[in-house]
Parts: structure tokens; sequence; C-alpha cells
């Protein structure tokens, strides 16, 4: 069974587009070296929002196009069929898929997050732990998007499963300004409605550390640690949904 997660490493790893997305990342990073040295704000300001926004759009990118192509390849050439008619169970072949491609996020990530400290080190910037908190925390959000990837996958298309998946990740980041304009509208009944709708995605915003870091701003441990557990149990049950369709799931041979 180790064998499909092996297999979808070396897979995704011969994925010339993740390639094109990685030269990319590199790109933006040594623009950024020089765009700082430019710019009025604050240098430090600069390299810590930038650089950790790069981290989390590139591996986005990368989960979004090239996960999102992994089970549709295998059903177009009709691999799978080989796979399932092997001594194997459907969950198995999912969460080895997932444990696969979960691998190659953590290397891009961990390559990224290096190059990142590295650079705060050379620029004499201190490394605060909610800096490494935040590393982890993309690399978490990243998870949770590839299951949902992963989900939307066993049952609509590649294009359909690539745009609700960008949509539902923008959203989960946008709820409190959502909920800060309709208060302002004074609708409590649209307030409630989102707050509701808010249980159903992932809490994206709460394990966002981007305004905590060298602020003088409480922080609750206790909140953040609620979040992380909150984090992990959606990301066990969109699994365990993903299953369920799966298992249900025909394949025409």
């Amino acid at each position: 069974m180790i064998n499909i997660t092996i297999n979808t490493f070396k897979e995704i790893i011969r994925n010339k587009f993740l390639y094109l997305i990685i030269f990319f990342a590199l790109i933006f990073i040594i623009f950024s070296i020089s765009l700082w040295k430019l710019t009025i704000w604050d240098d430090n300001k600069i390299i810590l929002d930038f650089w950790l926004a790069m981290i989390e759009l590139f591996s986005f990118i990368s989960v979004i196009f090239v996960w999102s192509q992994l089970l549709f390849k295998e059903i177009d050439w009709k691999t799978i069929f080989l796979i399932l008619s092997k001594p194997i169970k459907r969950y198995e072949f999912i969460l080895w898929k997932f444990f696969g491609f979960s691998l190659v996020i953590f290397l891009v990530v961990l390559l990224q997050s290096i190059l990142y400290l590295w650079v705060l080190f050379f620029n004499w910037i201190s490394i605060d732990y909610l800096i490494i908190m935040r590393l982890f925390f993309i690399f978490l959000k990243l998870e949770i998007l590839l299951s949902i990837v992963l989900f939307l996958s066993t049952f609509m298309s590649n294009m359909l499963t690539i745009l609700v998946s960008v949509i539902f990740y923008f959203i989960a980041h946008s709820f409190s300004m959502l909920i800060d304009l309709i208060l302002r509208i004074q609708n409590q009944v649209l307030v409630y409605f989102v707050k509701f709708l808010q249980i159903l995605f992932p809490p994206f915003e709460a394990i966002n550390l981007k305004d905590y870091i060298w602020s003088f701003r409480d922080f609750s441990f206790l909140y953040l640690a609620w979040n992380t557990l909150y984090s992990f149990l959606y990301l066990a049950l969109i699994l365990c949904f993903t299953i369920l369709i799966f298992n249900k799931k025909n394949f025409e041979n």
C-alpha cells in the first residue's frame, strides 16, 4: 500500500508544471530581494509579509493545479482499474494518495521556508516563534485545501474542481470582512447566517498569524490551540466524506 504513496510522490515530482511553479517562486523571491531595497517603508516588514505570502501563494497553486489532475489521470488512463483490482481497499487508495502529495507539499513548503529563514538571518531579522508557527499553519492550510480538492474531484470535473476550490479558499479567508460589512447594514439575521456558514468552512483566518507577527497585541494560545484542533478535525472529516463518496463511485472500464 505504501507503494501508492511512493508512486504518487514520484508522479508529482516528475510533473513539469510543479517545476514551473517552483521556478516562478524563486524568480519572485529574487525579485523581492531587490524590491524591498527600493521602498520607503519598513524593509523588515516587507520581507516578512511578501515572503510568507509568496510561500503560501505558490504552494496554493501547486495544490490546485497539480493535485486536481491526479485522480482524473488515474481514471482517464485506466490505471485506477489496475490498482483497484489488487487486494487494496478504496479508502486505502485515497489515504495513501493523500499522504503521497502531502509529502510533496511538505518538501515544497520546507524548501521555501529554509530559504526564507536564511534571508531573515542574513538580514539580521529576529526569527520570532510566530514566524515558525505561521509556516506550520501555511502547511496545515494547504493540507486542508488538498483534502477539499480531493473531495471535489470525486464528483466534479477537473476545471470545476479548480474553480470551486479557489472560491472556497478565498471565502474561508473573508468571513471577518463579510461579518463587518453585514454589521454595518445592521442585519442580525444575515450576521447569524454568515456565522453559521463559517462553521462549514475551515478556520483559515484564525490560523493566519500575519497580523500578530511583530505586534504588541495580546495573543491567546488557547484560541490558537482550539482552531488548530478544529483544523485537524475538519481535515479528517473531509477525508471521511471523500472516502464515502469514492466507495460508492462506479468506474466503467
